[in-house]
């Protein structure tokens, strides 16, 4: 059980999606100060957040030259009275050992890397395959000894001082982390042809936005600019309806509360997002274990379009 007094850092490296389900948990904890510690690149997704008193950055993916300049830098940081690790990985739990002696996280049989709970005072039976945000929820509240959210309570958790005149009825998010988590821009055509509705077209890198720039040459979509995080979670609040593959961006309309369709092909739908009223997902309607994934699973590929502008047309009344 924690008290007001308490000093509580919460270990949530990365990616953006990831983050963006960890963040859920802020809402759980009251009256007391919650540090973070994120990947330098992912850091402005924390930002801005009333429940967030300081964030640390670190730069440990593919900085096998820094990693030691990286964890010295941790090690300068006051040590806090507990950390959680909501990333379950070898080096996350070595981030979260520097910071506390009391480490709270999965146990082996909850994790990918199982040596990382080596280095926890205190470990949870919380099985991989359980919804990620659940799953995160669960550590925290048990860690915490709280009492779990009710998630159709939940209120929009990301911040943004940005304030952009984009509006979309349709946001399309193009791109996401694997080739084949990424549905083909040639649907999105079909999609954006059937609904009829203002649409605008996210990207994130140059691959992306030639993607973007093709769907918008064979449709009345129009391409954003390159936006910031900040930029990108304000256009995301200002939408009538998100759809895009697994990835951070689609995940962060169920942040702010706003429609969403996320489109999975080898990933688990069940276990990578949560579904809601006006959060829905359309899948290859296969099995999916979360533990054996496949990149070079390209089922995506065959999710038609008008499944998905059937659900469209429900959440845009249209």
């Amino acid at each position: 059980m924690y008290n007001k007094f308490m000093r509580i850092c919460i270990v949530k490296l990365s990616a953006l999606g990831d983050i963006v389900h960890a963040m859920v948990v802020l809402q759980c904890i009251k009256n007391i100060e919650v540090d973070w510690v994120v990947e330098e690149r992912f850091a402005e997704i924390l930002r801005n957040n009333p429940h967030i008193h300081r964030i640390h950055t670190v730069r440990l993916k593919n900085n096998k030259l820094g990693f030691l300049k990286e964890y010295q830098k941790l090690k300068k940081l006051p040590k806090y009275d507990m950390v959680i690790d909501l990333q379950g990985l070898i080096k996350s739990a070595v981030v979260s050992k520097i910071l506390s002696k009391n480490v709270i996280g999965f146990n082996k049989n909850s994790l990918r890397e199982p040596l990382a709970s080596k280095f926890y005072t205190k470990s949870f039976d919380i099985p991989y395959e359980e919804n990620v945000v659940v799953r995160n929820l669960t550590l925290t509240c048990k860690a915490l000894g709280i009492k779990m959210l009710n998630l159709k309570e939940k209120k929009p958790f990301l911040h943004f001082k940005t304030k952009l005149n984009f509006k979309p009825t349709l946001l399309v998010i193009v791109g996401s982390s694997w080739e084949s988590k990424i549905y083909p821009k040639e649907k999105f055509i079909e999609l954006i042809n059937d609904l009829h509705v203002e649409t605008f077209v996210a990207w994130g890198n140059d691959s992306e936005k030639n993607s973007a720039e093709f769907i918008c040459e064979e449709t009345d979509a129009k391409i954003l600019p390159k936006l910031s995080l900040d930029e990108l979670k304000s256009v995301i609040s200002s939408s009538g309806l998100v759809i895009g593959g697994d990835s951070g961006p689609t995940h962060m309309a169920w942040a702010l509360n706003i429609p969403s369709i996320t489109i999975f092909g080898p990933t688990p739908s069940k276990r990578n997002t949560f579904e809601t009223d006006i959060n829905l997902v359309v899948d290859c309607g296969k099995r999916v274990d979360a533990n054996v994934l496949d990149k070079n699973d390209f089922c995506i590929k065959n999710i038609k379009s008008k499944k998905i502008a059937s659900l469209a047309k429900e959440l845009l009344k249209c």
